[in-house]
């Protein structure tokens, strides 16, 4: 069973300081050039120019939300200066699905580019395509936070990763990870506000830290209404009680037994405490995984 995104992972995700390797020439390349075994490493990265009609979008792309105005900005951009962040796709027969780069793809198409620069990702099956596209995606993509933060939840969810596997991964804090899935859990309304703009992360990271959805939302609405700064949302939701004795209390000791447990059983691990007891769940998902498992506990 797959024990996380360790394998392989390093050599699919250049760095992002890493010059091309010699003899990269966008400008002078066509779709004529072999587009296989190009992803082995940074020092064997080439970048290749592909008939944009050719290239598909990711369904697993994990931005959900293009603003025209940006949009439109990165279009002007791309008019002037051309694409400077080639894209990232693996092939698919005679086609490319696209990996990473959908906001550079859709500005290339409404600014009349007949090709894009791409590097090709060698994938092996869905699921390692999934862990590429949200990894990319987070690396190179100015995601909002929620979007963000659901790519980071599916890191978790569907492939056993820890939060300090994920946050390793993505070159961020634990406590960033953990802060950012925290809101997942606000309400419908104030995600769609903050993917939107209408109000900032810093105000949502007050907004989580209250304990009770009308709190939430009544603090929500005075934002909105008042046009209330973060640091003035901050007081006010200590007013309210909040973030103090709202905050999420992580047991890193469990984490760590988490870990330990995610690491036997090669399967997502959770430790949840009632009182001086609790539960240990383990995930599966076929039953070759759930034979696996209950052999190791035999």
């Amino acid at each position: 069973m797959p024990n996380g995104l360790g394998r392989g992972l390093s050599s699919l995700i250049p760095n992002k300081n890493t010059p091309p390797s010699s003899g990269t020439n966008i400008n002078g390349m066509d779709d004529t050039r072999p587009a296989v075994g190009l992803g082995s490493g940074t020092d064997k990265d080439k970048v290749l120019k592909i008939d944009i009609t050719r290239i598909e979008v990711n369904p697993l792309q994990p931005r959900r939300q293009f603003t025209d105005v940006n949009l439109d900005e990165l279009v002007e951009s791309i008019k002037k200066h051309g694409v400077i962040q080639p894209l990232v796709v693996s092939r698919s027969g005679d086609r490319y699905e696209l990996i990473a780069g959908e906001r550079r793809l859709r500005a290339s198409k409404k600014a009349g580019l007949k090709d894009v620069p791409v590097i090709v990702r060698e994938v092996k099956d869905e699921r390692q395509k999934l862990e590429v596209a949200l990894i990319e995606n987070i690396q190179r993509e100015d995601l909002n936070p929620i979007d963000l933060a659901v790519a980071y939840s599916r890191l978790v969810d569907e492939f056993h990763l820890t939060q300090e596997d994920v946050a390793r991964e993505v070159g961020k804090s634990r406590s960033a990870v953990t802060n950012c899935l925290r809101l997942l859990s606000l309400p419908e309304e104030i995600k769609l506000a903050l993917i939107g703009g209408r109000i900032s992360e810093g105000h949502a990271k007050y907004l989580v830290g209250l304990d009770s959805e009308a709190k939430q939302m009544n603090l929500f609405r005075k934002i909105l209404m008042t046009n209330l700064t973060v640091g003035d949302t901050g007081k006010e939701a200590r007013r309210m009680g909040g973030t103090k004795q709202a905050r999420i209390k992580i047991n890193y000791a469990d984490k760590d037994k988490e870990f330990a447990l995610r690491e036997f059983f090669g399967a997502k691990a959770e430790i949840k405490r009632r009182g001086k007891g609790g539960q240990i769940i383990i995930d599966f998902y076929s039953e070759e995984e759930l034979g696996e498992i209950i052999g190791k506990i035999k």
